[in-house]
């Protein structure tokens, strides 16, 4: 039996005390959307002994349900057997994107265990996963694998920028400021700048890694200011 939530983040089905943990496993961190293509898609599977129900849908804003309609997700609920792998598409609804750069929308999956049917105390558990859904227009110029090494930092007023020039959006792995990691660094949009740190000054060492589309880390880059 299914008890189907959306909200919140981890929706908790109250039966004490057993816990039953999700065992869905999604195939990646995050989904990029070739624009040159009718839909992009991502494997869910069910490695658990119990059947699981998996809705998705897709959202404009990272924190929060906008019931953004740019983006259909197919199918937005079903029914994933045990041991079994289905596929989540993701569709463009509308077309009113920019063609310029790229478009961060965000992906949730949310995966809602069957009640076992043996334990009449069970903690049943549903989780929702949420990723990056990029989409990246057909024949956009530039090279989306080198976008994290075009970032250039600046210091204005005694405050350390990093500016993305590039139409493709860059998440840091991690960035060091003279040996020191900044914490909670934003994902870096087309054109956008960013301040990071209140104090910069001249001679830093700046050090950053970047994650690609395939959820890998890249190189270090390092530059002096």
């Amino acid at each position: 039996m299914f008890r189907f939530f959306r909200h919140p983040l981890i929706s908790l089905l109250f039966f004490l005390p057993a816990i039953a943990s999700a065992g869905v496993e999604i195939g990646g961190t995050r989904l990029i959307y070739d624009g040159s293509s009718k839909q992009a898609s991502i494997s869910v599977s069910n490695p658990d002994d119990r059947p699981f129900l998996i809705q998705s849908w897709v959202n404009k804003q990272e924190d929060g349900d906008d019931n953004d309609t740019t983006f259909i997700t197919t199918p937005p609920l079903f029914r994933l057997d045990p041991h079994s792998q289905n596929s989540v598409r993701v569709a463009l609804s509308q077309d009113r994107l920019p063609q310029d750069k790229e478009s961060v929308y965000w992906l949730n999956i949310k995966s809602i265990p069957a009640n076992s049917g043996h334990a009449t105390n069970e903690l049943l558990i549903a989780v929702k996963t949420r990723m990056k859904l990029i989409y990246r227009p057909a024949g956009l110029q530039g090279d989306p694998t080198i976008a994290w090494q075009k970032l250039t930092f600046s210091r204005k007023n005694g405050t350390l920028f990093v500016s993305n020039p590039t139409p493709f959006s860059v998440s840091f792995y991690d960035l060091k400021v003279n040996g020191k990691e900044i914490k909670s660094v934003p994902m870096i949009l087309p054109g956008q700048e960013v301040s990071l740190e209140p104090r910069a000054e001249a001679g830093m060492k700046i050090r950053w890694r970047a994650i690609n589309d395939f959820g890998g880390i890249t190189s270090e880059q390092e530059i002096t200011l």
